[in-house]
């Protein structure tokens, strides 16, 4: 255990140094989010049916959203897809400790530094100037802590089985492209959860993308509690364990096949 956490940490102290960009994406995703908003609040004004939650929850939700955006932005893990390119991942399976362990550390810490260096600044200034609103109570912002930490575990799993796939694609182009697109659709980042159609609802809450992005916000605002709240995250958890085992799977499987070239 003491390995991993080494790699956790000395890779998540590497990103951190990447500040410039970090102010450079608190930016973008403020206007973004700011675009964002002025959609649903046109939405809520022409609107006089009732709907699932309130215009300053929807505002909450999306401020929430945009500051822990890169919980849903997946790629593949640079350094690792650097070595699977070069042949250097032959070095990796010299090491006394379990690649899989090993891998999966270095994709969370990739997702948590730059979400933590984005996340504070860009919640301090929606919390001042732009309407988000405070937990919706105590219990709710434990609960939401509890599903933000479980969602990041997920965020990890995924992003590991995705660099994984790199021992049979090696570029990880398709893969890069294609799975935001359809994580950000099914998390709750480009519209909220429970917007979605009735019909839908049972698709998208079985999905494993929710626990990423609309458990923990869903939380926060109070619209998940008690027994709601922590199904919720015992899904998320449930579809963790689903890509662990999915990325264990393909990792043993991938090694056999594995050439590496060069001297």
């Amino acid at each position: 255990m003491k390995a991993y956490l080494a790699m956790l940490d000395a890779r998540f102290r590497g990103l951190l140094q990447y500040r410039s960009a970090a102010i450079a994406g608190i930016g973008t995703q403020l206007f973004f989010g700011y675009v964002r908003v002025m959609i649903f609040a046109a939405f809520y004004r022409s609107s006089d049916a009732a709907q699932p939650m309130t215009a300053e929850q929807v505002v909450s939700y999306i401020w929430l959203s945009q500051a822990f955006l890169l919980l849903a932005m997946f790629g593949v893990e640079s350094e690792i897809a650097a070595m699977i390119r070069s042949g250097g991942v032959a070095y990796e399976l010299t090491r006394p400790v379990d690649l899989y362990g090993m891998w999966y550390s270095r994709c969370l810490a990739a997702r948590l530094a730059p979400t933590l260096l984005r996340a504070v600044p860009q919640l301090v200034l929606a919390y001042a100037f732009l309407g988000l609103q405070a937990p919706a109570s105590v219990s709710a912002l434990g609960w939401s802590l509890l599903a933000i930490l479980s969602g990041a575990a997920l965020a990890g799993a995924i992003s590991a089985a995705m660099t994984i796939s790199l021992l049979w694609t090696i570029s990880g182009e398709g893969i890069s492209r294609l799975a935001p697109a359809v994580i950000f659709l099914f998390s709750g980042i480009i519209v909220p959860l429970p917007l979605f159609p009735a019909w839908l609802q049972p698709i998208v809450q079985a999905m494993p993308f929710r626990g990423l992005i609309d458990v923990p916000f869903q939380a926060y605002l109070g619209l998940l509690t008690g027994t709601a709240a922590l199904m919720g995250i015992v899904q998320t958890w449930v579809w963790i364990a689903v890509f662990v085992m999915a990325g264990r799977l393909m990792l043993q499987r991938g090694l056999k096949q594995l050439v590496a070239q060069g001297g």
